[in-house]
């Protein structure tokens, strides 16, 4: 797609054409233009947060994952409990666990009964 046709689409979208924001999404999802798909979640939009929360999984963008998990994305704090359990990164799901995040807290605990026997 030229940049003509990217600010046509663009400007389509938030005159709020909704197959220009679907196909916005969709190609910003393909670039994994992670900017583009923060601006259209916080303008609102669930399947850009959807594919943004995707895509930095993807990337292991764990800053983009903490920072969509500390505004309530569920989805989001899902997968930084899941990339922090696969790394044992306990620091992370202490900070998730003592924000309240139950199932960091229970992949926390495993992880400190299995330190504990290895000892």
């Amino acid at each position: 797609m030229s940049d003509p046709d990217l600010v046509d689409l663009r400007q389509r979208a938030k005159d709020g054409d909704r197959d220009a924001i679907d196909q916005l999404v969709e190609l910003a999802g393909e670039r994994g233009d992670l900017a583009e798909l923060r601006q259209l979640a916080e303008d609102g939009n669930a399947d850009a947060a959807a594919q943004l929360v995707e895509l930095a999984t993807e990337l292991g963008d764990l800053n983009e994952l903490r920072r969509l998990a500390d505004q309530g994305d569920r989805d989001a704090a899902d997968q930084l409990v899941e990339l922090a359990a696969e790394r044992a990164d306990v620091g992370e799901l202490r900070r998730l666990a003592d924000g309240g995040n139950r199932d960091a807290a229970d992949v926390l605990a495993e992880l400190t009964d299995e330190q504990d026997e290895a000892e």
